[in-house]
């Protein structure tokens, strides 16, 4: 069965940006996709300290929540973020979460499927947005689009719901994304992967 994980990057397990994931998580489900949600931003995650010992080891040297994801996240076939807006960014434990999830994991995620969603009061959401977006754009992953920007807007998950459009960019979120993924699926098995040259890493310094 196809996989979707969730990551809620607010240290509130059940606030606005949670009430957002579960919008994106019914929906998905409605269209034959299991889910399953991981709280992140209550935790205490430390930063990527560049020790590349994961190079070795196939893991990071730090054994939290990032290494108990990391397999998750191997057999999933999607991964969508979910971040509250702190000072036009995300939220810093998320920030770390993600350096050491994608930066430790060697296995291929070409053509996994990425989101991203922000919730915010008022402002910062497209800055938050661009943000998350680049783990997925650095790693071949394919980004799920929606209607408009995936953000909603208020200060309470009750404010977030009576948040029409957001909610309604959430659902269609879903939807495309259970469409890419499936579509995906349908690729590989007929056509394979996209062929991959040999990195070639360029220093820009003579």
């Amino acid at each position: 069965m196809m996989k979707v994980l969730l990551i809620n990057g607010s240290p509130n397990a059940k606030g606005c940006t949670y009430t957002a994931l579960t919008e994106v998580a019914s929906t998905l489900e409605a269209e034959g996709i299991e889910t399953e949600l991981i709280h992140v931003g209550h935790k205490d995650i430390r930063g990527c300290i560049g020790c590349r010992k994961c190079h070795t080891t196939g893991k990071c040297v730090f054994d939290d929540l990032v290494n108990e994801t990391a397999s998750k996240f191997e057999e999933s076939d999607g991964i969508v973020i979910g971040s509250p807006v702190y000072y036009a960014s995300a939220n810093g434990t998320l920030i770390s979460f993600l350096d050491r999830l994608f930066y430790s994991t060697s296995f291929d995620k070409s053509m996994k499927v990425g989101a991203s969603l922000v919730s915010a009061r008022r402002g910062g959401c497209t800055a938050t947005f661009d943000e998350l977006n680049k783990y997925f754009t650095i790693s071949n992953m394919p980004i799920a689009s929606s209607q408009y920007w995936n953000q909603v807007h208020g200060n309470t998950p009750e404010e977030v719901k009576k948040d029409i459009e957001g909610c309604q960019i959430m659902r269609t979120l879903g939807r495309n994304m259970a469409f890419l993924i499936k579509s995906i699926a349908l690729g590989k098995e007929k056509y394979g992967l996209p062929e991959k040259e040999p990195f070639t890493p360029t220093n820009f310094i003579r």
